[in-house]
This record gives structure tokens, C-alpha cells and sequence, in this order.
């Protein structure tokens, strides 16, 4: 072990005056963390490495090469989608507040939006004539409702 913290040690003095030329800290910490894990890396493939330098989070497709895509799993589908589904639904035919539309998509679409992430697509469903934008009485906050 002491071996191996003895060759970490001289690779980080090889690499200090690189690192210690960015001027910001954080920029430090990122550029020393990626090398020590491309380094790990490095060590594990015996010296070979090539594929050290792919950025993690990313694993190759099968049989593209250079083709990479997200490793976390199927991609949900994003608010202009469910909002769209929604509309096709009878969801609309009462007026809804951006948060109880945000509410409802994290129950049923398991899909946490902020109300910010909504707010645009639901202007211009409004804009195109889908749904009607009103204030409410009571809080004087936009409602949308089925035009």
C-alpha cells in the first residue's frame, strides 16, 4: 500500500504546478479529482486507458462506437409531453393552479417539475387557444382551464 501512496505522491508533484497555475480553487479541486480518478482508472486497465478519459456517467451502446448515452436508464418524458397528454385527457375541464398541475404530475407521471418548468409550456398552450389562462379570485394567481 505504501507503495502505491509513495507513486500517488510523486504523480501529484509531476502534476502540482499545472493544477496550482488555475487561480480559482474550485477549478483546483475539479482538475485534481479527475485526475486522481482517471489515474485509479488507469491502474485498474493495467496501463492501456484509452477509455479513462470518457467522461463518467456515460457507457458505450452497443456495437456504435463513439456513440454514448446516459447510463442512469429509460428517460421520462418531459412537461411539454405530459402536458400534452393531459390535454387529451378531461384533467382541464376544471380550472388548476400551476402547483396542483406540478402536484399532480409528481403522483400520477412521477415526474417532479417546478412550477417555473410549467409555467412557459402553459402560456403557450394558452397562446395557441388549448386552454384558457384566468386569474383567480381568491389568490389572484393564474388558473388554466380547457378553452
Amino acid at each position: 500500500m505504501s507503495k502505491h501512496i509513495e507513486k500517488l505522491k510523486k504523480q501529484l508533484m509531476d502534476i502540482s504546478e499545472v493544477v496550482n497555475s488555475f487561480k480559482s480553487e474550485a477549478v483546483q479541486v475539479k482538475v485534481v479529482d479527475r485526475l486522481l480518478d482517471a489515474l485509479m482508472e488507469l491502474e485498474k486497465t493495467d496501463g492501456d486507458g484509452a477509455e479513462v478519459f470518457i467522461k463518467r456517467g456515460y457507457k458505450q451502446r452497443g456495437g456504435d462506437e463513439g456513440n454514448y448515452a446516459y447510463a442512469r436508464g429509460p428517460k421520462k418524458p418531459g412537461a411539454t409531453k405530459i402536458l400534452n397528454q393531459l390535454l387529451s385527457t378531461d384533467f382541464f375541464d376544471t380550472a388548476r393552479s400551476i402547483s396542483s398541475i406540478a402536484n399532480y404530475c409528481k403522483d400520477n407521471f412521477d415526474s417532479e417539475f417546478k412550477t417555473s418548468e410549467l409555467s412557459g409550456i402553459l402560456l403557450k398552450l394558452a397562446n395557441e387557444g388549448k386552454l384558457r389562462r384566468e386569474r383567480s379570485n381568491e389568490n389572484n394567481r393564474f388558473e388554466y382551464i380547457r378553452a
